[in-house]
Order: structure tokens, then C-alpha cells, then sequence
């Protein structure tokens, strides 16, 4: 596995923190649980597309790109990083924005990860919900290409092969950062949406045979199609890596029994996650993602699946500019209520 072999921007703020959450602990009675720390990537509030995109825009750049285009939902942390990298490379970024929630707030629809995208100088077109958004991506790069443009394309998520990367070294990391502290992981939990980050994550503990059970909360898909999609792109991301044939379906685990009425839509759950993380150890989640990972870890923590003593580790995928485009759901008893 040669990493150092792909092109890659060394932009992030690496290697994020690696530290334990002594309160919440405390206030679980469990596990010992420790957090890695990336929503410390860097740019524009940080998260975890922050490691995918070195990889991306390293191609990008290296294909001399005058525009990147992505997609993603309204409040999509992807689109933001990716605008904040678009900017400090100097390209034109365009970003289409899928409404998967139906939400007609301001502070929704402008604020937030939106208002930063346009801070950074992307431009943004926005679809309703259920738009085939891939097709439409395409439809727009092949506008600007027949402008003369040269487009560099990041699929949703930044969540291909090339995206993945920044996560099977995220795995390099974050083992060597427990060797360092003596820190024997006996769970490593996340969010996982577009898939990215969890399929990276298990070529890399799998090529360094680390034997560290992974599990990812989902945000979006049923069960049998997200753990599909996670295992697929394992597959060619350990293939990229010349380490075909080392990740098994058995190693793909995903519990979707906290993503609610849908995406981008928090539970109850959700909303007491991010008060006992910002309450308890002043680390803020966002609704969509790491609000929902924090709600399988905390569930899972009361019901006994994490034992007491074990050692669990929760990577923060970031997004916590969502939060503004929430707020109502802290302020509005009757949204609170319905979240329930």
C-alpha cells in the first residue's frame, strides 16, 4: 500500500486531535469513549471531505482544471469544503444543491454551509428533492466544457476511489496516534453517508491488519443498500491501492436505525446528542451527520453493546456550520416536538 505514490495538496490540518471525552464517559457509565477530531481539518470550519478533497484536487490540478464542479443537499458540508479548496487553488467552483428535506427556513436555505459557499466564490444552482443530481452535474460540465472550460467533476461526498484515500490515511494516522498514547481502540464508530470515509477507513485498518471492529451510523440509505455501497467502493479503493481481495463483506458494518424520517432530518435523538456533546465536552455536532453518529454511540453505550472499559473511539466527521441553518429546531418547542 504506497500512498505517498498519488498526488495529494497537503492542506489539512493534520494529524486532527485524538482525545478522550472524560464527562461524557462519566455520564454513560460505560465505555471510555475518545473522539478524533476531525471537524480540526482546516478550511472553512473543517470536516472530514477536507482529507478527500487533497486527493481530488491534487487531480484537478494536475489536469490544470478552470472549474470543479460538485453536488450535494442544501446544507452539504462536501460542497462547502470543496468551495473552500476551489478558493485557495484560485478555480471557479459550481456546486448544485438537491432539496432533500423540504424545509422552507431562511436560515435553511441561505444560511449556514450556504452562505459560506457563496463566501468563497462558488456559484450554486438548487433542484428539488428526487433529481437525478448526477445526471444534472454532467449537464452542467458539458456546458462548460463546450464554453471552452476545462471541469474537474468530485461525485457527491467526494466519495469515488481517489476521495477514499484521505481516509484509509486517516486510518494510518489514527493508529499511530494510539501506539503513541498506548491506546488500545476497541471500537471505532462514525457517521457514514456517501461512503467514502468508512470505505477508506476499512482498507486502511484492514492493510495494516489493525483488527478494529468499524461501525458506521447511517445518515441516509436502508441498511442493505449502504453497506453495498460502502463494501463496492472498499473494494475499488483497495484495488487502487494494488491490495485487491482484502476487504470482506463481513467487514462492512452499518446501523441505520437512527436516521429518522430521512435525510437531513433530525430525530429526538439527534437533538440530544448535540446538546450532551456541546453541554458536556463544548464540541459541537451538526444534525445531519455527526449528530446522528452521536446518537447510535450514546444508545449504544446505555444499551450495553459498548462494554464497560472498553475503549471507543468516535471520529467527528464535522459539519457543525449546519448547525445555523438549524437553529429553529433549538428554539421552536413545536419543531423540537416534532423530531420526537
Amino acid at each position: 500500500m504506497h500512498l505517498a505514490r498519488f498526488p495529494r495538496l497537503k492542506f489539512a490540518h493534520l494529524p486532527t486531535p485524538l482525545e478522550p471525552m472524560e464527562r461524557l464517559s462519566k455520564e454513560l457509565g460505560g465505555p471510555e469513549i475518545w473522539i478524533k477530531r476531525d471537524d480540526c481539518t482546516g478550511l472553512s470550519t473543517g470536516g472530514n471531505k477536507t482529507r478527500k478533497l487533497e486527493f481530488l484536487m491534487a487531480e484537478a490540478e494536475a489536469m490544470n482544471a478552470d472549474i470543479v464542479m460538485t453536488q450535494g443537499a442544501t446544507q452539504s458540508n462536501h460542497a462547502r469544503q470543496t468551495a473552500a479548496f476551489a478558493s485557495k487553488l484560485g478555480m471557479k467552483c459550481h456546486i448544485l444543491l438537491e432539496d432533500r428535506t423540504g424545509y422552507d427556513d431562511h436560515n435553511y436555505n441561505d444560511n449556514a454551509n450556504v452562505l459560506l459557499d457563496h463566501l468563497h466564490g462558488a456559484t450554486t444552482a438548487k433542484f428539488p428533492g428526487g433529481h437525478d443530481m448526477p445526471g444534472e452535474m454532467e449537464k452542467a460540465a458539458q456546458a462548460a466544457r463546450a464554453d471552452g472550460k476545462t471541469v474537474y467533476v468530485i461525485p457527491g461526498g467526494g466519495s469515488n476511489p481517489t476521495g477514499a484515500l484521505g481516509y484509509v490515511n486517516c486510518a494510518l494516522e489514527l493508529l499511530s496516534q494510539a501506539n503513541e498514547s498506548g491506546l488500545v481502540i476497541d471500537h471505532l464508530v462514525h457517521a457514514t453517508g456517501s461512503s467514502g470515509t468508512q470505505a477508506g477507513l476499512i482498507v486502511g485498518l484492514k492493510a495494516l491488519n489493525a483488527g478494529i471492529p468499524l461501525l458506521g451510523f447511517g445518515t441516509r440509505a436502508p441498511q442493505p443498500k449502504q453497506e453495498q455501497m460502502v463494501f463496492d467502493l472498499a473494494c475499488k479503493t483497495a484495488d487502487k491501492l494494488g491490495c485487491s481481495g482484502i476487504v470482506t463483506r463481513e467487514d462492512v458494518r452499518a446501523d441505520t436505525s437512527y436516521v429518522g424520517e430521512g435525510y437531513g432530518l433530525p430525530r429526538q435523538d439527534t437533538l440530544e446528542a448535540i446538546r450532551m456533546f456541546a453541554e458536556l465536552e463544548g464540541i459541537l455536532l451538526d444534525p445531519v451527520y455527526s449528530g446522528k453518529g452521536a446518537a447510535g454511540l450514546i444508545d449504544y453505550a446505555r444499551k450495553g453493546h459498548f462494554k464497560k472499559g472498553e475503549r471507543v473511539v468516535f471520529l467527528h466527521t464535522g459539519g457543525s456550520a449546519a448547525l445555523f441553518g438549524y437553529d429553529a429546531f433549538f428554539t421552536n418547542t413545536s419543531l423540537a416536538q416534532a423530531a420526537e
